[in-house]
């Protein structure tokens, strides 16, 4: 009775309703069971315990598994043996694992596999207990004859026979359920029940390697890390991680490496980020393992992956990095460039240059920051290494090595300021404080003074005190370093002309004159300083400045021609400097005073002129005349928009320069001529990939300064079409920037947002008329990539459906509409030129709201005539399609909707509908929202 409880348990868990009787169980064979508990079998839902969810099923998985284990430990020191119960359940489960049910075979396998491991646990067991019982006779036969206990021997001699022999009967059990379920499962159509036997392989391997680790076990994982879902190349790399991480196992490991390293090598590029990661992770316990095993070009593959944007990747590529060539524990403890880390550092250095990835210094630091913290923090060595003398037979850095040092040094400190990785590699919103480092203020004056003429390398030294704790300076009583400090960045400004280096010496006036810092006065009193000298220069010099460069920009057009094409483009972007350094000065003077009012409309004037000039430009032969024109007049139209009287300065309104509809044209040609083209065609790049990547870097920023005027709204919304609709076909080199854009264009106005979006299909779908006719195939290539399109436009809208609910009805209002405008010439028998646009307005129906459906749905028919509804043949296809998707859910008992229709009434079909209303009672707090089509008036009632 007990063993059918067991069979009927292992049926139920199953899903199965039926019950094995005791007659059954006594007359029929397993096979004849398993058919007749498939015949009663309900496959019509598809769930069953294992994959039902739901609080009640949330620990079926893990107390079935316990329950099998339990089981087994209950029943192995004498029912396991009884060659009854265990081979009866063996061989029910062998059967079910073998059905083409698959609930049986997912259930069935899980137990055994289970079974399995329990079992393997026993055979463990077993063994210990026969080596001891071997020692123990061999103890007592070593003994002198008057000593020995003959008894004793026998009874040792008769243990170690039953534990022999127990030990054949679970090998045989295991073997059963290995060759019976595994062999046959491991590569079942069920991805869940193919992780579920390499999971439980490498558990035996792991738990019993003497019976298990070889290679007759280990090829099953090797196989299965080709497979195609994610989920078992995962299981496949965490049961060799078990494996490798024990250096004892490492000598049966060696001919599995050998055959399956170049795929493990592989799985670090897996498309699959997590099972990258383990990959790279279990490549890491390879190494540690024997060094000797991966080839300098594996290990070339992993540790380009330290700048992978992916996090994890990246980290565990910095992990398999550092841990190549891991600090020597022998040398002692020193201090400087004699410190153990100093090797290490100037390593990291040859690996940055040799990458020649020399802008993301900052993402090779965050992949290391986790393994490597006290060598990326150990400041103090990096600064001897710069500052202090090589020793005796050691190579001084080169120039480009200390570049390389400081960008280092400055991403070390920045990280460890700001806790938050670079960008791309964020996984949440940055938090804005900051931690304040200590750090040694006179080896950073050191670094200064000796690096004060390298452009490149003061500017990341003078970055660095925005994230030290001044208060130091105070508190140590280091003022004179302070002084020395200001000194230099005085020095620094009148010796450079480098923006950057600018740039950077503001920034640091910046951050030590803060008010809060006691040392606030004394720096305050050397800025001011600067400043006043600065200001007075600038008087004295620029009459004369503007005056020398001023001819440059007024020439007449035919003069052009003789002038070289440098001296156009550095006197637009003089002339750029010009404007806008008259728009501050005129800006803080009109502050002061009222009697400047023709000034600034004599900067107008000239602002106008200069941007005729730049659009001239635009259609130059040259490229880089046209690009710099193009950049300076996105520039100026952001600088005179109508931003510049945000933040109280309205008596700029003057200067307030909006682009005519001739100009906007001609941005957007340039964008389109210039940005949006296949790599082969710009007859500017070269062949080499840092050329092309420069150009799509340069390219990008011109999208960018374009979308920038779109997004604050200084040229019109409907210009994004032409932009939008190029989404998929370059999502790879503009896709981040077109999303963004599209993210902003909806936080300014949702419904002009969507009418833009329509507007790029309407776009596409037109260009595909103009190219292959009325007569489409609609499964082409094209008109898919268009559906694709708005598919992913469709994505864009998120799953708050209320948000965005006027924008998808007036989108569906317009799709409509276009879809109806071009009657067919042929007569109403046929559909409109252009009803096949409803195919692709069907991708955005499931934004719409349950009572929202039917509202469109309603306006749909005010374009159709009664014949058109009668209609099936392939033609009419996407109407049919659009309006099943359209009632699709739209019977709705809480809709709220009411339809009216204008006295206008429909051009193509003249047909009253009564209006539908609501019989719910509106509660408080809810908003009224009329959408106001050509012929409908629709009154949606909403609970915000």
């Amino acid at each position: 009775i007990a063993l059918l409880d067991l069979i009927n348990f292992f049926i139920q868990c199953s899903g199965c309703k039926g019950v094995v009787t005791a007659e059954m169980f006594r007359h029929m064979q397993n096979s004849e069971i398993i058919r007749k508990m498939t015949e009663e079998f309900d496959e019509d839902s598809g769930d069953y315990p294992l994959t039902m969810a739901g609080p009640q099923w949330k620990k079926f998985k893990s107390s079935f598994c316990e329950f099998i284990g339990v089981l087994v430990r209950q029943c192995q020191y004498s029912i396991i043996y009884d060659e009854y119960m265990m081979d009866t359940v063996i061989s029910l489960l062998t059967g079910l694992s073998d059905s083409q049910v698959r609930a049986f075979r997912h259930t069935s396998t899980l137990a055994a596999m289970k079974l399995m491991t329990a079992l393997v646990n026993v055979a463990l067991n077993l063994s210990i207990n026969m080596d001891n019982t071997q020692r123990q006779y061999e103890a007592e036969r070593n003994k002198i004859i008057g000593k020995r206990a003959n008894d004793r021997l026998e009874l040792l001699l008769q243990k170690r026979k039953e534990l022999q022999e127990n030990q054949d009967e679970i090998e045989n059990m295991m073997n059963a359920i290995f060759k019976g379920v595994f062999v046959h499962r491991y590569r079942d159509a069920i991805a869940e029940i193919r992780a579920i036997c390499i999971e439980e392989i490498g558990i035996w391997m792991k738990m019993y390697s003497d019976a298990f680790l070889n290679d007759s076990y280990l090829k099953y994982v090797g196989w299965t890390m080709h497979d195609k879902v994610r989920e078992v190349r995962l299981k496949c790399l965490t049961a060799l991680q078990g494996l490798y991480y024990n250096k004892e196992l490492n000598s049966k490991l060696e001919l599995f490496t050998s055959r399956f390293k170049d795929r493990i090598v592989s799985m670090t590029l897996d498309k699959e980020y997590d099972v990258a990661v383990q990959a790279i992770k279990l490549l890491t316990l390879v190494l540690q393992s024997s060094e000797e095993v991966l080839t300098a070009e594996d290990c070339e593959n992993v540790y380009h992956l330290v700048y992978s944007a992916h996090r994890p990747v990246a980290v565990a590529a910095g992990e398999f990095l550092y841990k190549k060539d891991p600090e020597d524990d022998g040398i002692l403890k020193r201090r400087g460039r004699q410190s153990p880390n100093a090797n290490l550092v100037k390593t990291l250095v040859f690996f940055f240059l040799e990458s020649e990835l020399h802008e993301h210094a900052a993402y090779l630091v965050d992949s290391m920051w986790d393994c490597a913290t006290d060598l990326l923090k150990d400041w103090e060595c990096m600064n001897s290494l710069l500052l202090e003398e090589p020793l005796n037979g050691e190579e001084p850095l080169t120039d480009r090595q200390e570049s390389a040092l400081i960008e280092i040094m400055l991403c070390t400190i920045r990280q460890a300021a700001e806790c938050h990785p670079p960008v791309g590699r964020g996984t949440g919103k940055r938090v804005g404080s900051k931690k304040l480092l200590t750090f040694s203020f006179k080896l950073f004056s050191l670094s200064i003074l000796q690096y004060s003429v390298d452009a490149e390398k003061v500017t990341n030294l003078l970055q660095l005190p925005q994230y030290f704790d001044l208060e130091i300076y105070t508190t140590g009583r280091l003022e004179k370093h302070l002084d020395a400090l200001l000194r230099q960045i005085r020095d620094i400004v009148e010796k450079h002309t480098d923006i950057d280096v600018l740039e950077a010496c503001s920034k640091t006036y910046h951050a030590l004159c803060n008010e809060e810092f006691t040392i606030f006065n004394r720096v305050d009193i050397a800025r001011s300083q600067l400043i006043d000298e600065l200001a007075d220069k600038f008087n004295r010099l620029l009459e004369d400045f503007l005056q020398e460069v001023l001819y440059k920009i007024n020439f007449n057009v035919q003069d052009e021609l003789f002038l070289p094409l440098s001296v156009v483009d550095s006197s637009v972007k003089t002339d750029m400097l010009n404007v806008t350094i008259k728009l501050k000065i005129k800006q803080n003077c009109y502050m002061k005073s009222f009697s400047l009012k023709e000034d600034l409309l004599r900067l107008k004037k000239q602002m106008r002129v200069f941007c005729q000039i730049c659009q001239h430009y635009l259609t130059n032969v040259n490229t880089a005349v046209k690009e710099q024109a193009f950049t300076i007049l996105c520039d100026v139209l952001m600088i005179f928009s109508h931003q510049i009287m945000t933040g109280g300065r309205d008596m700029l309104e003057p200067l307030v320069y909006t682009p005519d509809s001739s100009l906007q044209s001609e941005l957007l040609s340039f964008i389109l001529d210039h940005v949006f083209i296949d790599q082969d065609d710009d007859n500017n790049s070269q062949d080499d990939e840092a050329s092309k990547i420069e150009a799509l870097h340069k390219r990008r920023n011109l999208l960018a300064a374009f979308c920038k005027l779109i997004v604050y709204t200084v040229v019109e919304m409907n210009t994004a079409a032409d932009i939008f609709k190029q989404y998929m076909k370059y999502y790879n080199d503009y896709g981040d920037i077109i999303k963004e854009t599209m993210s902003k264009t909806r936080q300014i106005d949702k419904i002009q947002c969507a009418k833009t979006l329509i507007l790029s299909l309407q776009q596409l779908f037109n260009e595909m008329i103009q190219e292959n006719g009325y007569n489409f195939d609609r499964s082409s290539p094209t008109f898919s990539g268009i559906k694709e399109l708005a598919r992913r436009f469709a994505l864009t809208f998120g799953l708050d459906q209320l948000k965005t609910r006027e924008a998808i009805a007036m989108l569906h209002k317009d799709g409509i509409e276009f879809a109806f405008k071009e009657p067919n010439p042929q007569g109403e028998s046929h559909p409109p030129l252009n009803l096949a646009f409803l195919d692709i307005l069907s991708e955005f129906s499931s934004k719409l709201l349950r009572q929202d459906k039917r509202t469109v749905y309603v306006y749909l028919e005010k374009f159709m005539t009664f014949q058109m509804s009668l209609r099936r043949e392939d033609v009419w296809l996407p109407l049919m399609s659009y309006r099943n998707s359209l009632l699709a859910g739209g019977d709705d008992d809480t809709m709220s909707v009411i339809s009216g229709i204008s006295s206008r009434g429909s051009t193509v079909r003249n047909k009253k509908t009564k209006p539908a209303t609501g019989k719910r009672k509106v509660p408080e707090g809810r908003t009224f929202l009329i959408l106001k089509f050509t012929r409908v008036h629709i009154h949606i009632n909403y609970t915000c």
